[in-house]
C-alpha cells in the first residue's frame, strides 16, 4: 500500500468517525456534540498546518548539514543547465 492510499484511508475513516458523531449516529454528549465537535475540522487544520510548517522549517535550516544532498542537488542544476543551453534557452 503506499503512502497517499494510507494517507486516504486514514483521511476517510477520520471524516466518517467525525460525521457520524456530528450527525448522532454515535451518541454523544450535548455539551461535546455543541462545544466540542464544531471545532474539531479547524483544530486538524490549524495543527496540520503548524506541523507542516515546522517540518518545512527545519528541513531548510538542516539542509546544509546533509552535504551529499546538498552536492547532489547542486550536480542536477549543473545537468539542468547543460540540458536547456543545448535546447537554446540562455538560463544566466
Amino acid at each position: 500500500m503506499t503512502k497517499a492510499t494510507e494517507a486516504g484511508l486514514t483521511l476517510f475513516a477520520v471524516t466518517a468517525v467525525y460525521f457520524a458523531l456530528y450527525s448522532g449516529v454515535i451518541p454523544t454528549g450535548q455539551k461535546i456534540h455543541d462545544e466540542i465537535l464544531p471545532y474539531l475540522p479547524w483544530w486538524a487544520l490549524v495543527t496540520f498546518g503548524s506541523y507542516a510548517l515546522a517540518t518545512l522549517g527545519w528541513g531548510v535550516f538542516t539542509f546544509k548539514d546533509k552535504e551529499d544532498k546538498y552536492k547532489e542537488l547542486l550536480v542536477q542544476i549543473d545537468e539542468a543547465k547543460k540540458f536547456y543551453k543545448s535546447k537554446g534557452l540562455d538560463l544566466d
